[in-house]
């Protein structure tokens, strides 16, 4: 056990207690967290900086107002219903359509047909706190679906793919797509059988994958390669989650970022306590990358140009390196 631990500490892997110790609680101010912890709050920073988002329809802040639920959506054939304080996913309702032959019926990702009834039942739930971190009353947000770009379509079950990049002190450090499976019930989430796939930070193109910590080469469902993708737009994502920073004044964050096929990419959410499996996707340790970070910091730097050099700095190989060796 202490080789193994030995082998990782060389390779740079960042664990659970180092991050949280070291990187979390000194670089994450506590007062900061609603900034990402509340969707909405998340959603309207991004607006009021000039950054892309998924437009909100409508949201549902208590039980009186879940009867507003069919105005707010009356003109729409396609949307989702999200909590604003959820995580993992948890909670979330993807629309796609309604139902030609039901009336008030409508119609999920997932191909199945779901009431008007049991849509406001669903957020009933979720202002009740049900899906809420704190499991205080929360909101319900009415938001845009998503649209994914074709560079995913043979890659994705039923679900919005999206990239999650871990930002260190306003410099992108790794990235990775998380592609929904059928295991995961269509949820970008590595935790519920999504796949996830390295990317490398200079070309934004897509490394080997892992699968409940297998590595993979191919979807499990769809058969395809989910190696070599060129993700479009890569510099400006990495300008994104590089702006997520200054928006959110955190250290250490996630930040979840979308590819629309018809208004390009958008940020989704953005997470105070980003998970380690990153590192798994990748091949390859956080830590190097953060020392080399702390190196050439300059608060002066734009996120632009912080970007720019996260992809100089940090090119990725295709390898199996020793977290799976070990």
């Amino acid at each position: 056990m202490f080789n193994v631990a030995k082998k990782l500490r060389a390779e740079g892997i960042l664990g659970l207690n180092e991050r949280n110790a070291n990187f979390i609680m000194r670089l994450n101010p506590r007062r900061l967290y609603p900034r990402v912890d509340d969707k909405s709050i998340t959603k309207q920073l991004a607006l009021d900086a000039g950054m892309a988002v998924p437009d909100l329809y409508g949201m549902i802040e208590n039980q009186r107002e879940v009867r507003n639920f069919g105005d707010i959506v009356a003109e729409r054939h396609s949307f989702v219903v999200k909590p604003a304080q959820g995580s993992g996913g948890d909670g979330i309702l993807v629309v796609t359509g309604r139902s030609q032959r039901r009336r008030n019926s409508f119609r999920l990702s997932s191909g199945l047909l779901i009431s008007k009834a049991e849509i406001e039942h669903h957020i009933s739930n979720i202002v009740g706190g049900q899906y809420s971190l704190s499991g205080n009353p929360d909101k319900a947000l009415i938001e845009y679906c998503v649209r994914f770009d074709p560079t995913f379509d043979e890659v994705s079950y039923q679900g919005v793919p999206d990239v999650r990049i871990i930002v260190y002190r306003g410099y992108p450090a790794m990235a990775m797509v998380r592609l929904p499976t059928r295991a995961s019930d269509g949820k970008a989430n590595l935790h519920q059988g999504a796949v996830g796939a390295g990317v490398d930070m200079s070309s934004g193109e897509t490394l080997t994958g892992v699968l409940q910590n297998d590595i993979t080469e191919e979807h499990p469902d769809t058969g395809a390669l989910i190696t070599g993708l060129l993700i479009p737009q890569w510099n400006f994502i990495l300008q994104l989650a590089a702006r997520g920073f200054d928006v959110t004044g955190l250290g250490y964050l996630g930040v979840d970022i979308v590819i629309d096929r018809d208004r390009g990419p958008l940020i989704l959410e953005m997470n105070a306590r980003p998970g380690l499996n990153i590192q798994i996707a990748n091949c390859t340790g956080l830590s190097k990358r953060i020392k080399r970070i702390d190196e050439i910091y300059d608060p002066a730097k734009k996120a632009e140009e912080r970007a720019r050099i996260s992809r100089k700095e940090f090119p990725t190989q295709r390898q199996t390196s020793i977290l799976f060796d070990v």
